[in-house]
């Protein structure tokens, strides 16, 4: 019995030492998660009611398990490497096999999709059709792609100036956009077409001889956009024509062959003070094509594709799974675990909701093997290994001096 229980122990002490080695020898992977050897003793059934005399019969692994604790954090600046802060595994795809992962070292392959070192294909939630958030209901493969930004065409433009209160009538009548006697002020904004062709809107300020009280004129391209419009203040400067500011600007037809533009004019901020015109607001909706410039991911993991033309496109968010106990996750090696009864089934969700962590994106997380500890488990398993083996010495140094008596 004794040589059994020695044996046993020189066995656990070499399993607690292989894996101390394993831990060692993964101190620098990322997203790796330090291993636990586990064990339990064991004891010879005896009959009933010797129990109290019974002695045990040595040890046995019961379990090697995985830490899922945080690992520190760090910055590396590149976009595709990604980290999870708190709970939560990357979802990747093995051939339509969901796996998952802490190692957020990602590339991206020669056809755009974005994938572990071994190919896997990181799972996002799809962007919906209407452009309202994304569908948490399915998972797709991360791509990226390198097309440009398809332009939009300028709907409403948004312009607000400061008229000088005290300007006269113009000299020269009637109003000529080639001769600026004929107006007092002007301001011009770029507006795009449906291909994403620049064109030029200008408005023209023409004092009238009534109190408060202006013309505005609107060109494109020199083409003007329909009969003026008048506008008009109250005794205190604040716009009281047209209604809410608004004006509906005749159907411009570009010479491009891009589609006609309806535009909707905004001097809502259109206000008479002072003695100097100024302009305070200038914007308009529309765009031209957009060059990718990079893309990037915030830490809701939504990745984006960023472009010369200001527009950002949402290509889909990160899908983390979670489980009741991740410990009863099975190792496949790669730094991937898949699911099992013990773990439970994956629970899908987006970064940062419910009990799931952050992404962070230019970042990687570190393994949680803590080096100097793993040196003085290996030397507490080198020396119950020696124990054992000194225990085993002596049982047969007794057994041998049995034999020997005569």
């Amino acid at each position: 019995m004794a040589f059994n229980s020695s044996l046993s122990g020189m066995r656990a002490a070499n399993a607690d030492l292989n894996v101390t080695s394993h831990n060692i020898a993964n101190v620098n992977t990322t997203g790796f998660k330090e291993s636990r050897a586990e064990f339990a003793e064991v004891f010879s059934s005896t009959g009933y009611g010797l129990l109290r005399n019974g002695i045990g019969a040595g040890v046995r692994l019961t379990n090697v398990a995985q830490q899922f604790s945080q690992g520190d954090i760090n910055q590396t600046g590149r976009y595709l490497d990604m980290a999870v802060d708190k709970e939560g595994f990357f979802t990747v795809s093995n051939n339509g096999t969901n796996v998952y992962t802490r190692a957020g070292n990602f590339q991206r392959d020669p056809n755009g999709y974005v994938t572990t070192p071994e190919g896997y294909r990181l799972q996002v939630f799809p962007p919906r059709a209407d452009g309202t958030g994304f569908d948490t209901g399915n998972l797709t493969d991360l791509r990226l792609l390198t097309t440009d930004s398809p332009p939009s065409p300028t709907t409403r433009v948004e312009l607000g100036v400061t008229l000088p209160g005290n300007a006269a009538q113009p000299t020269i009548a009637p109003f000529s956009p080639t001769d600026s006697a004929s107006y007092n002020e002007t301001t011009s904004v770029t507006v795009y077409d449906s291909l994403g062709v620049a064109h030029q809107q200008t408005v023209y300020y023409v004092k009238t001889p009534n109190p408060n009280e202006w013309q505005m004129h609107t060109y494109v391209d020199g083409t003007s956009m329909g009969a003026p419009t008048t506008v008009q203040f109250d005794n205190n400067g604040t716009l009281t024509a047209p209604a809410n500011g608004l004006v509906t600007l005749s159907p411009f037809t570009p010479s491009t062959g891009a589609g006609v533009l309806n535009m909707t004019l905004d001097i809502s901020g259109t206000t008479q003070y002072g003695e100097q015109f100024a302009k305070r607001i200038q914007n308009q909706d529309g765009y031209a094509t957009g060059k990718l410039n990079e893309f990037s991911v915030s830490e809701t993991g939504v990745v984006y594709a960023r472009y010369s033309n200001g527009e950002d496109q949402a290509l889909g968010q990160v899908a983390l799974a979670n489980f009741s106990n991740p410990q009863g996750l099975v190792s496949q090696g790669n730094n991937t675990w898949t699911h099992s009864y013990a773990s439970g089934e994956p629970r899908i969700g987006a970064p940062g909701t419910s009990d799931f962590g952050q992404v962070g994106s230019g970042a990687l997380e570190a393994s949680t093997v803590d080096l100097t500890e793993q040196l003085v488990n290996m030397i507490v398993a080198q020396r119950n290994f020696q124990a054992n083996s000194q225990a085993l010495s002596t049982q047969d140094q007794i057994t041998q001096a049995v034999i020997n008596i005569r």
